[in-house]
């Protein structure tokens, strides 16, 4: 038996890589859960953008969820999102027409997400905004922030997360495209990175 002197950092030898996951890409996305808001709802807004990591490269495997309240602020107690056939278990879609405020999608291969939903509406003393859950290759423990969309300033600047991050402000808010498109992109790290929450 070879003993090996672990006092001197040459003689340690690094710890071989291991394949552990997560792997986001398997059951968890499902089909349209970027279609969050009712198939037609004159009322639908698009919320897209892209999710990068420290280095500014776009995520291809990158898991996003959304729940937002809807125009009026309240939460839906719609009983889920993702239905199945009773009798063969294949997924049946989003009933299309019930809003539920919730939506889960995976980026593409180029790092992009997109999401219809309707315009949350304000709750409490806050400015409306979608609450957001990432989860990413790297990460060990997921993500959570928060999309404002821009166009009631007042209750923009009244907001109290808003205020508390000061400068940094700028990455909580879409920028608005026009015709009810809104882009939010997630930085992971590095030099413009999200805001992101600890709920404790």
């Amino acid at each position: 038996m070879t003993k090996i002197d672990t006092s001197s950092p040459e003689h340690v030898l690094p710890t071989p890589s291991h394949t552990v996951g997560p792997f986001y890409g398997y059951a968890l996305p499902f089909r349209g859960g970027e279609d969050i808001a009712p198939l037609g709802h004159p009322d639908t807004v698009t919320v897209h953008g892209y999710v990068f990591d420290g280095a500014g490269n776009p995520l291809p495997d990158a898991l996003v969820e959304l729940w937002g309240a809807d125009p009026d602020g309240n939460l839906s107690t719609t009983d889920g999102s993702i239905r199945r056939d009773p009798a063969t278990g294949d997924y049946l879609g989003r009933n299309g027409v019930e809003f539920t405020g919730w939506g889960r999608i995976q980026t593409d291969t180029d790092g992009h997400w997109y999401a219809r939903t309707l315009r949350p509406g304000a709750r409490g003393g806050s400015a409306p905004y979608l609450s957001v859950c990432v989860f990413a290759r790297g990460l060990l423990v997921h993500l959570f922030t928060r999309i404002y969309l821009p166009g009631d300033d007042a209750a923009l600047a009244a907001d109290p997360l808003l205020t508390r991050v000061g400068a940094r402000r700028d990455t909580l808010i879409a920028t608005d495209e026009g015709r009810g498109t809104y882009r939010f992109d997630i930085r992971l790290q590095g030099e413009g990175e999200t805001v992101f929450l600890e709920f404790q």
